[in-house]
């Protein structure tokens, strides 16, 4: 082991850093195809929906751009666009994971780069990776259709060029950290925060070193670019939905589901700062390990405390903890929530954003094995034996949440019985995607088999004369928050249906035969898309 540490700084820099991009596209390949294999990939009941929402823009009843929605920021889902047409890289779910996995290879990267930024020597860069890497909730997360890597690398992209501008002050290095801002402002709302954040530290970073007048056209430019995104989502959703804070306050947005989870009593974490701050580090112990937490959390202490650092570096590297930040504020306010067993919900739900601050420990962590090296290898052995663990009882809290926690959705009874029944059969089936997109997912029924609240005025006639255009209508009984419940239970066309399945998720009702003559079966209203 000593004659391999002594010879590492004698690799090439750039062959070194091929043989990181091989070595971590490699395990990337490897992770996939074994969560592939066990049908894992796909256990989230988001990542179907995410995989729907990029193939109604290309595939249904009324495809197109609009599809895109409000309740979810837009990127990932054009990103799926160019591969999502394809069958198997829809059902498969490989359109977004190669989204995911492409994320991972360049957060690998970028821990890498970010300590050779603060003059880490070679073996803690090579650590600081190797945490990242050996997390078995990242390789999970890096398979799925999930947004949290690509997150993950726009994210520490972002700080990575927000530090190289403040060691090096080159505009291009601010205009690069601004860009990749912008993009994960794309992806999830953790890029809104972090855009403030950044420019904070840009206006107070200039405003030190060079007065006002530099500082105000800083983050002029700065905001200007990374807020950018923001600014065309207010705008799509007062051109697609008439308001532009549809997504804050529309009937599908997070704050209208929250507002129900309170009313439910769960939402135990709005109004307790403490409280909030708690669920959220047990959800990055959780996902990134105790030991790794703590190591991680004293690498960040002795860097900043480290008078040989610049103070702009030491600043700059405050945000990425921007994550903890975001996500404590977002559980205070009650714009957000996370159930860990024992503390918060009676399961396990949302705990994989505690894996958003994976790369910042992984930075710390390598900075502590630079600076501690009488240490190294009990700080190595330890995280060594904590990962074979992890491997070895297959201990990853974002595969059980998405297995058995609240973030599954097991619709398989009702997507089978559709898959038996109505796939050869002609006719239409009247469902919410907003409450069962799991189960047109899971049906393996082509989307212009549907008719959804995305397809315009066949939805409109649908729910007013159900028996002129479902053949079979999926929805919960009773239950107003399902949209087909709420507007087809108030319909004379109702009556003409049978209850054919009651299952957990959802309840399915056929037309009766009798009235099969008098059925639409074919999409005669295109001109009116």
């Amino acid at each position: 082991m000593t004659e391999l540490i002594l010879t590492l700084p004698r690799i090439r820099p750039r062959r070194l850093m091929l043989w990181l991009v091989v070595g971590l596209s490699l395990v990337s390949l490897l992770a996939f195809f074994v969560f592939y294999r066990n049908g894992l990939n796909l256990a989230y009941n988001d990542a179907r929906s995410h995989l729907d929402i990029g193939r109604r823009v290309v595939e249904g009843l009324k495809p197109g751009i609009a599809q895109l929605g409000s309740v979810w920021l837009p990127l990932t889902h054009v990103l799926m666009v160019p591969t999502v047409w394809n069958d198997f890289m829809w059902h498969s779910g490989l359109s977004g994971s190669l989204q995911s996995m492409l994320g991972f290879v360049f957060t690998g990267i970028l821990i890498y780069a970010y300590l050779k930024k603060l003059n880490v020597g070679l073996f803690g860069r090579l650590a600081g990776v190797s945490v990242f890497v050996l997390n078995l909730n990242v390789l999970y997360l890096q398979s799925t259709p999930m947004t949290e890597l690509p997150l993950l690398f726009t994210m520490t992209a972002g700080c990575y060029f927000l530090l190289a501008w403040l060691q090096s002050d080159r505009l291009l290095d601010l205009a690069l950290a601004a860009f990749l801002i912008m993009l994960s402002t794309l992806i999830r709302y953790d890029g809104w925060f972090l855009l403030l954040t950044s420019s904070a530290l840009v206006g107070f970073c200039s405003f030190r070193s060079r007065g006002y007048r530099v500082a105000e056209g800083a983050v002029v430019l700065f905001a200007t670019l990374a807020g950018f995104g923001v600014a065309l989502w207010f705008l799509w959703n007062q051109l697609i939905f008439g308001d532009a804070l549809y997504f804050v306050f529309g009937p599908f947005s997070a704050w209208a589901q929250q507002a129900g989870l309170e009313a439910a009593g769960v939402l135990a974490t709005k109004g307790h700062l403490l409280f909030s701050a708690k669920i959220y580090l047990y959800a990055v112990a959780y996902t990134s390990g105790a030991l790794t937490l703590v190591f991680g959390l004293l690498g960040a202490l002795i860097f900043w405390a480290d008078r040989t650092k610049a103070p702009t570096s030491r600043l700059a590297t405050t945000t990425l903890f921007t994550p903890l930040l975001f996500n404590v504020f977002a559980l205070f306010l009650g714009h957000s929530v996370l159930f860990v067993q024992g503390l918060s919900g009676n399961s396990l739900f949302n705990i994989r954003y505690g894996v958003m601050l994976m790369p910042t420990l992984a930075i710390f962590i390598g900075y502590l094995v630079h600076r501690l090296t009488r240490l190294r290898s009990v700080i190595i052995g330890s995280l060594l034996l904590v990962a074979f663990f992890a491997f070895a009882n297959q201990d990853a809290v974002t595969i059980d949440d998405a297995r058995v926690g609240s973030s599954q959705k097991n619709v398989t009874e009702v997507s089978g019985w559709l898959a038996q029944n109505a796939k050869d059969q002609p006719g239409f089936v009247l469902i919410s995607a907003a409450s069962h997109d799991a189960i047109i997912f899971s049906s393996g029924l082509p989307m212009k088999k549907f008719i959804h609240e995305g397809t315009g005025a066949y939805w409109e006639s649908a729910t007013n004369l159900p028996d002129r255009w479902a053949r079979w209508i999926i929805m919960r009984t009773y239950d107003d928050h399902d949209l087909t419940w709420k507007f087809v239970s108030r319909s004379p066309g109702f009556t003409r249906y049978d209850l054919v399945g009651s299952f957990p998720f959802a309840d399915i009702y056929q037309l009766q035969s009798r009235y099969l003559p008098e059925l639409q079966t074919e999409p005669v209203l295109k001109q009116f898309k």
